[in-house]
């Protein structure tokens, strides 16, 4: 346990909740919520399109804001950073995909391993070893690859919808410069809102259910973990944990806990194995919009992950009546209020990335790569985004790397005589 961080821990956590709680943080929490919120239609598709029972989509969705919106209400009240917890979006398309070829007890079992894995990454203390060997910008330039694509839906329904999508966007920017008290955020969503009322939105099919996350007992096979738990493991070790620290410090915190965040995504993707769900980790998109400006000052923007937590876990159950009611509402509303939240996020990254004078080749092929979306052995562009960025980077930035260069002189000074 040596290797895991220390946090600042839950005794106090709830009165320190309501002394911080503010518009600002409260504001992006609700939106880092409903994107999350948002993410359960992906998982919904790639099970309809695998073939997956109706049933079972449901529940591995409800499980899957339940489990990570429990996580999520203590990881970040625990440590005090904006850190909310969910789930691996790639190791959800590989989860649907793997379930007819080995099926649902065995992928559970997989995810069981790979939970394991990166619980013992955290615990040995190899993430912070990781994390110190990928240089910032590559990293950075994977997170700018990444949230790109949230920033071209934020803007390309100004082609289709360019009347909702300009009002909401230019009532962000100009409560920005007029209302400063007034989060521009919310100034945008209640534009929205406002527009879908005034030309009407059809609510007649929403309809409320009620579920729980159900127990099942997983099974370990060979196949199974070769096929999806070592990939899984792969992409909660390499991609997942950098992609949220990463963020985290581009937003000006310094001491993350990588082994910690690691460490816990285990522990419950180890948990989530057994209610249907195939893992538990820190949630990128969500972590751009909990530590961003827009969430207040530094020491308060926890309060927007634990709110984003709660939202999880008391939509969980309804979700159901979330999916109708999400299905109600254009697509380009929840794109365009994420992409307004992760603006400032987006452009940090950048500059971090390219502003520098060391890793612009690497952090180059980084952006790219993660931005292309791109999959290679069935793992996503993000974790591809900084092994090729650092390959590229050693090979003609070789002089960047600051061990390389200390290695390189312990190995090339003279031996003493004495």
């Amino acid at each position: 346990m040596k290797h895991i961080e220390k946090g600042v821990s839950l005794r106090h956590a709830p009165r320190d909740f309501v002394r911080d709680l503010n518009v600002d943080n409260a504001s992006t929490g609700l939106v880092a919520g409903i994107l999350g919120l948002s993410v359960g239609v992906v998982h919904i598709s790639a099970g309809t399109s695998a073939g997956l029972d109706s049933s079972f989509i449901m529940i591995w969705v409800i499980s899957y804001l339940m489990i990570n919106g429990l996580f999520g209400l203590f990881v970040p009240a625990y440590y005090r950073l904006p850190l909310p917890m969910a789930n691996s979006i790639p190791g959800a398309l590989m989860f649907a995909a793997v379930i007819p070829v080995v099926g649902l007890e065995a992928a559970l079992g997989a995810s069981l391993i790979a939970g394991a894995i990166s619980l013992v990454a955290g615990l040995t203390g190899v993430m912070g070893m990781v994390m110190r060997l990928i240089p910032m910008p590559i990293v950075m330039g994977m997170v700018g690859g990444m949230l790109l694509s949230f920033g071209l839906k934020m803007v390309s329904p100004l082609e289709g919808a360019i009347v909702p999508a300009a009002i909401m966007i230019l009532a962000f920017f100009i409560s920005a410069r007029l209302f400063r008290k007034i989060p521009p955020l919310v100034v945008s969503m209640a534009a929205g809102l406002a527009y879908l009322m005034v030309t009407g939105v059809d609510l007649s099919g929403v309809e409320a259910t009620i579920r729980f996350p159900e127990f099942i007992m997983p099974e370990f096979t060979l196949s199974a973990f070769l096929t999806y738990g070592l990939p899984l493991a792969i992409i909660l070790v390499g991609m997942e944990t950098p992609a949220g620290v990463g963020l985290v410090k581009g937003m000006g915190y310094k001491d993350v806990p990588a082994n910690g965040i690691t460490a816990v995504g285990g522990v419950g993707t180890m948990v989530s194995a057994f209610f249907n769900l195939h893992s538990t980790c820190i949630a990128a998109p969500m972590t751009g919009i909990c530590s961003s400006p827009e969430a207040g000052t530094h020491d308060k923007r926890w309060v927007a992950a634990v709110i984003a937590g709660a939202i999880f876990v008391v939509g969980a159950p309804f979700y159901g009546y979330v999916v109708s009611l999400l299905e109600a509402t254009p697509g380009y509303f929840i794109s365009i209020i994420a992409g307004l939240a992760l603006m400032r996020v987006i452009t940090s990254a950048m500059s971090i990335a390219f502003a520098g004078k060391k890793h612009e080749m690497g952090a180059l092929f980084a952006f790219l790569i993660a931005a292309s979306g791109i999959q290679i052995l069935g793992i996503g562009a993000t974790f591809w985004a900084l092994v090729l960025g650092v390959v590229v980077s050693m090979i003609f930035e070789t002089k960047d790397f600051d061990f390389l260069l200390e290695t390189s002189k312990k190995r090339d000074a003279p031996e003493s005589t004495g």
